[in-house]
């Protein structure tokens, strides 16, 4: 196996647990309502806003022996830049109010996912991050673009309602594809376990948050 087949089968059973998500289940039967949607959406305004600080900083603390990893780094941050404003603009579409969710808090469980990827940049190893890529673009590769589809049949939304995960779907399947590409170059061990560890605490991390978002009764 290469090194990013390696990483799928270290990561098999974390990646399972966060499917088997109670709302993920739910989301794909059509069996949830707006505000189970809209939770979902604050929930990724609050994550989706970091990607770039964290890309950013991420990039900064290569040292010169990755210079090409910083072009990676860019390409990504230029991919990224943006993204929360699609989401308040589907929380809007959705009959939200973005601009509160804009000022608002983060929930618990996102939160901590956020402030455990600023802990790896910062203090842990930079690549660490990568993992993080892995788990939140990996997942969205595998539920996005279906769960657009289901969830605006079953809320009754426009499709401006699902810009961000109906873009993500096919987003994602490129962004896959480069960072296969990332991780088979890696040449440091230390580095891929670095990326393997920190994608496996990711995956449980946002199963938290999906696990987070309160079921309640099916729409």
């Amino acid at each position: 196996m290469n090194h990013y087949q390696q990483l799928q089968h270290a990561t098999s059973a974390q990646r399972a647990t966060l499917l088997a998500s109670p709302i993920i289940g739910a989301a794909l039967a059509g069996q949830v309502n707006r505000q189970h949607y809209l939770a979902f959406l604050q929930r990724a305004f609050h994550h989706v806003k970091h990607t770039v600080p964290l890309l950013m900083a991420c990039g900064a603390r290569l040292p010169d022996s990755q210079e090409w990893l910083r072009s990676a780094v860019a390409h990504y941050i230029e991919e990224e830049i943006g993204h929360h404003e699609w989401i308040l603009n589907d929380i809007a579409a959705a009959g939200g109010d973005a601009e509160a969710v804009r000022h608002s808090q983060p929930d618990f469980d996102t939160d901590v996912m956020v402030a455990y990827a600023y802990d790896t940049v910062l203090r842990r190893n930079p690549l660490g991050l990568f993992g993080m890529v892995y788990v939140l673009e990996g997942t969205s590769v595998s539920l996005a673009t279906n769960a657009a589809g289901i969830l605006q049949q079953a809320l009754d939304l426009p499709a401006s309602a699902f810009s961000y995960l109906s873009s993500h779907g096919a987003l994602d399947i490129e962004h896959m594809g480069h960072f296969e590409k990332l991780v088979n170059q890696l040449d440091n061990p230390l580095d891929r376990q670095a990326v393997e560890e920190a994608a496996k605490v990711f995956f449980r991390l946002y199963g938290n948050v999906f696990r987070s978002i309160p079921l309640g009764e099916p729409a």
